[in-house]
């Protein structure tokens, strides 16, 4: 039995329990051997990905629909099926027979007929496409890119059908991986230097300053990271610290700040030398902030235990500086993790805009005058960046909006930003800065 395909057997039965495949796959990335890694990788993130086309071509050859089959069956054939369809280097015979060898694992014999069926047909078959013969626009997008019909019709009445159909293309391929430099571990131009040297294509952000692209860096990369040297993270959400603008001395709020990419990234960009409270409503994940701000070496960071959405226990206007990174649904991150096309509702992203905005009024209660108070999310929504903003502002008049650092094309013409994936290669991300009047 394939490593590879086993892992990824088992991180796909644990993601349809609803478990995250990002975590899973962080998880148990050191029991692979770096090969089986990257293809145990590649079948998750493209069998999430590509769900709802495989799941047609299921449905034509099996002449039934996919509910009426076994879950484990299931998973096996959209496995066999992504190897056949979008994997060139994948002999087909191995992806049939490596299929077939995990219904025996799966104690699915029984099945083991119709999953050899369907996919030597497949193989057969190669130019089927499920999409080609669905009439219907709206319906034919949805099964071409899987994503479910009701968020495509979202995204192209809010931002126009081609831009709709280009994001969610977009979101069906492999996030690039970027990384910035920790400036208390390292010198940048030696680690970028390091990099080249080991093989590593290493190119710079055209979004965020000091931000960097690699490909081809091997386990070099994971051990700058295991030492505290760089940090991996994606362009977008970069920016977000160089938008916050936090000075040496400051006093900073990070009112959600786990697992920690944004505070560490504030605490080193201000010298380690501005007081930064990072704040979050579950303990584990501050554990998990903590370990990584003692891994690149910053001190100016406490963690606090609270519940953004009550409350704040800060003397009112204290803070030079607020970041509010709210929960949101993440639908900018669809590339990471495509699962969440399938959880979400139009119900999750009402709740999260009233929180959201709950956040935003509880942090602006801590912002001194003069200070600056940041919101940004990785959702593409209305709901959850425009609206939120706007009735933010309507509630509270002592905030104006303040202007973004940030390049003249991120932004947008009411002067809040906004990233995509197919525009920049990033996660989509959203970010609005507000001033407190009053100095």
């Amino acid at each position: 039995m394939s490593p590879a395909r086993l892992a990824a057997f088992e991180i796909l039965q644990r993601v349809a329990d609803g478990a995250y495949a990002s975590v899973l796959l962080a998880a148990g990335a050191g029991e692979l051997k770096p090969r089986d890694r990257a293809l145990s990788h590649e079948l998750v993130l493209g069998v999430l990905r590509r769900q709802l086309w495989l799941d047609r071509l299921i449905e034509l050859y099996a002449n039934r629909r996919v509910g009426e089959l076994d879950p484990s069956v299931l998973i096996i054939l959209r496995l066999g099926l992504y190897q056949l369809r979008f994997l060139t280097r994948v002999p087909a015979s191995a992806a049939v027979n490596e299929s077939v060898n995990l219904v025996n694992v799966a104690r699915k014999r029984s099945a083991g007929g119709l999953v050899n069926a369907i996919l030597r047909r497949a193989t057969r078959e190669p130019e089927v496409d499920p999409a080609g013969t669905i009439s219907d626009p709206s319906e034919r997008l949805a099964v071409e890119t899987s994503h479910p019909r009701w968020l495509l019709e979202r995204w192209s009445n809010a931002f126009g059908v081609a831009a709709a159909t280009a994001f969610a293309h977009a979101n069906n391929e492999s996030a690039p991986v970027a990384f910035r430099v920790v400036n208390q571990r390292a010198q940048e131009a030696e680690v970028i230097a390091r990099l080249r040297e080991a093989g590593a294509e290493v190119v710079p952000s055209r979004v965020a300053d000091h931000a960097w692209r690699i490909s081809g860096s091997g386990d070099h990369l994971n051990e700058l990271a295991a030492s505290g040297q760089i940090y991996l993270q994606d362009e977008a959400s970069q920016l977000v610290a160089a938008a916050l603008a936090a000075k040496p001395g400051h006093r900073v709020l990070d009112l959600c700040a786990a697992p920690g990419s944004k505070s560490t990234q504030i605490a080193d960009l201000a010298l380690d030398s501005a007081l930064l409270i990072a704040s979050d409503l579950r303990p584990h994940r501050l554990r998990t902030l903590a370990a990584a701000a003692q891994l690149q070496g910053l001190t100016s960071i406490q963690c606090l235990t609270l519940d953004g959405l009550q409350p704040l226990p800060f003397v009112p206007e204290m803070f030079d500086r607020v970041l509010v990174d709210a929960p949101c649904s993440g639908t900018g991150t669809l590339r990471r993790n495509p699962e969440i096309r399938w959880r979400i509702s139009p119900a999750d992203l009402a709740d999260l805009s009233r929180r959201q905005l709950q956040l935003l009024e509880n942090a602006a209660t801590v912002v001194k005058p003069g200070g600056r108070l940041i919101y940004s999310t990785c959702s593409v929504e209305l709901d959850e960046n425009e609206d939120v903003v706007r009735t933010f502002l309507e509630n509270n008049e002592s905030f104006k909006f303040a202007p973004l650092p940030l390049q003249s094309w991120l932004k947008t013409a009411d002067g809040m930003a906004r990233t995509w994936p197919q525009r920049d290669g990033t996660d989509g991300f959203f970010i609005s800065a507000f001033e407190r009047r009053g100095e």
